[in-house]
């Protein structure tokens, strides 16, 4: 039989905080010793700065700017993601996560999969969820509604479901922080365990795990790094990103943070644990192609390489704390670790699960023939609103920045340049970077160089549009920063 694929991503974990990656804290326990049968890349990158752009990258194998799906106007056309060419051979696909982009916006994304499971935070997760619902007969069909809910096994709970979501969308100050936290991993590794043990062919799915995103609150058994005062920190913020750039927070508040973030990875490294450990059991993990990564990172006020501003959580910047994330791939029938020094991108993924499929992956796979490109897009409309909030001044935080990575001597060089800036900065692994010249040694020409090559492949569709979201997908995407 084919071999199985699953893509973990685990939204917004960058590599320097992994112990993995020789992070202090020891928040990767499982993935350090899952490195030992599998294949680390220590110098991998995500494709773009967010969500959007890197998941159309990894789907595709496209980099940003030739999809060019950057916002919620765009949509990528059918046809160009793996996991729908993976439908098209057979296999069964499916999603997890409540990453909205993924499972609710209409931006393409969910189109490759045949089952989708998406946000769960609702007070009876096994009642009508009212969001479909809404998405599918329009918003305002209150009366439709309660007649579906009356109909339904659990009446009552429907309800409530309906009533905690309206209020959600109107009032959510008045909703207790259960109904209002993300849907930690625990909730997407049980409902994608269910739905493997259902499976009797080949199976291609994607897990996002949302637990290092903003807000971050990792339960009480993780929390070894943050405690309570950070968490009073994150409460009182009325903004986790742009109060910082703004100066209306002192910037020891978004680093006061960081403990918190490091056990929400600490958190989705011991389901991590669990999904392996179960698949191992089944029989099923020698027969699958597992590969573990992350979107992006985060930024806690470390100084811009090329913008005169600090990062703050992740978006537009280039900075290595962005797009220096954890790869780890477990390769069908592998039982001896192996590790890649070389600069890889994501956008390897269709073809790495495409060898798997014709079992022939290797390590090798995921190596790009030529550098290794990022793009990281400014800031569109939508997102200049909330900044412009706080943010007087929006200049630094808009158009394109590129960056080129290429392996020479030992060390991993990355040129970027950003308007008529140019910087060259020397990569020794995920905890150490620094700029080593600026804008006269010839990192603008090569980043032309290299992106010269790169054009639009057409496979962007206009026209989907903000506007057109039901009220809670917008509220989703208003929670995560994104609007």
């Amino acid at each position: 039989m084919p071999s199985n694929v699953l893509l973990v991503v685990l939204d917004s974990v960058r590599a320097r905080n992994t112990s993995l990656g020789g992070h202090v804290a020891d928040t990767t326990a499982f993935l350090s010793e899952f490195a030992d049968r599998s294949t680390l890349y220590t110098q991998a990158r995500s494709p773009g700065a967010k969500s959007l752009t890197s998941h159309t990258s990894i789907v595709t194998g496209l980099d940003v700017e030739e999809h060019n799906v950057t916002s919620a106007e765009d949509r990528l056309a059918p046809g160009y993601s793996v996991f729908e060419r993976l439908g098209d051979e057979g296999y069964e696909t499916a999603v997890f996560s409540e990453n909205t982009w993924l499972t609710d916006v209409e931006v393409g994304l969910k189109e490759g999969f045949d089952t989708i499971e998406g946000p769960r935070n609702l007070p009876f997760p096994d009642a009508i969820d009212p969001k479909p619902f809404v998405a599918a007969r329009g918003r305002g069909q209150y009366a439709e509604y309660v007649r579906a809910c009356l109909a339904d096994d659990r009446p009552l709970r429907s309800l409530a479901n309906g009533v905690a979501t309206k209020v959600a969308w109107d009032y959510p100050a008045l909703l207790p922080n259960s109904l209002q936290a993300s849907t930690a991993a625990d909730v997407y590794v049980d409902l994608f365990l269910d739905w493997e043990a259902r499976q009797d062919g080949p199976w291609a799915a994607c897990i996002n795990l949302m637990d290092a995103h903003i807000p971050y609150e990792p339960d009480a058994e993780y929390d070894r790094w943050g405690g309570e005062r950070a968490r009073e920190i994150q409460d009182e913020l009325p903004d986790l990103k742009w109060v910082f750039l703004g100066g209306q927070r002192p910037w020891w508040m978004r680093r006061a943070l960081e403990g918190l973030y490091d056990g929400a990875i600490a958190q989705m490294d011991a389901q991590l644990r669990r999904l392996v450990e179960t698949l191992e059991r089944r029989d099923v993990l020698d027969d699958t192609l597992v590969v573990v990564t992350s979107d992006h990172g985060e930024g806690f006020g470390e100084p811009s390489e090329i913008r005169d501003v600090r990062v703050a959580e992740h978006g537009v910047s280039i900075h290595e704390c962005v797009v220096h994330v954890p790869l780890l791939v477990s390769y069908p029938g592998q039982t001896e670790g192996s590790v890649v020094e070389r600069p890889v991108s994501l956008t390897r993924f269709p073809d790495a699960a495409t060898a798997a499929v014709d079992d022939e992956g290797d390590p090798e796979t995921f190596v790009s023939d030529g550098p290794v490109r990022v793009s990281a897009v400014g800031l569109n409309e939508a997102l200049r609103e909330r900044a412009g909030e706080y943010v007087d001044d929006l200049s630094p935080f808009t158009d394109t920045a590129r960056a080129v990575y290429e392996r020479t001597d030992g060390v991993v060089r990355k040129d970027v340049t950003w308007r008529d800036r140019a910087r060259r900065v020397e990569v020794r692994d995920a905890q150490t970077s620094y700029v080593v010249s600026r804008d006269d040694d010839g990192s603008s020409e090569r980043v032309d160089a290299e992106f010269a090559g790169i054009a639009d492949a057409g496979v962007r569709k206009s026209g989907t549009g903000v506007g057109e979201m039901d009220d809670t997908t917008r509220q989703r995407l208003e929670d995560l920063g994104y609007v």
